[in-house]
């Protein structure tokens, strides 16, 4: 799962994720990162900061909102959500937009403490 480490939201939502994910099967990976190119290689750097993206085992890239669904298959208990927003791809592309655009100004409402535990939990998973 790749992510954008330079913003607070990004890391405190990411941090939520790796909690759901109890069965460790996601690797954070941050889109200012060397690996992060790798993995995203012939996508323009643009549209690389525009959203997540989240890199299937087989190399597949989803993004923004089309890949909740799938990274919601992934978590514990994350099939029903999972479904409603199958059905309703648009729906969930504009939802993620209406964050995604406001990320900033969301941001600041979030204490520092929560995305200071965010971040130590991305740190405890990031790849060596």
């Amino acid at each position: 799962i790749l992510y954008d480490s330079d913003c607070g939201l990004c890391r405190w939502t990411l941090g939520i994720v790796l909690a759901w994910d109890r069965r460790r099967r996601l690797e954070p990976v941050a889109l200012q990162s060397a690996r992060a190119q790798d993995l995203l290689r012939g996508m323009e750097r643009d549209e690389q900061m525009a959203s997540w993206h989240l890199v299937t085992s087989e190399g597949q890239i989803r993004s923004a909102g089309q890949a909740l669904p799938d990274l919601l298959a992934l978590l514990p208990g994350g099939r029903p959500l999972c479904t409603a927003f199958r059905r309703f791809p648009r729906t969930t592309e504009r939802l993620y937009f209406a964050v995604a655009d406001n990320r900033s100004r969301l941001g600041r409402l979030l204490p520092r403490t929560a995305v200071e535990r965010a971040s130590a939990r991305i740190r405890e998973r990031e790849p060596r």
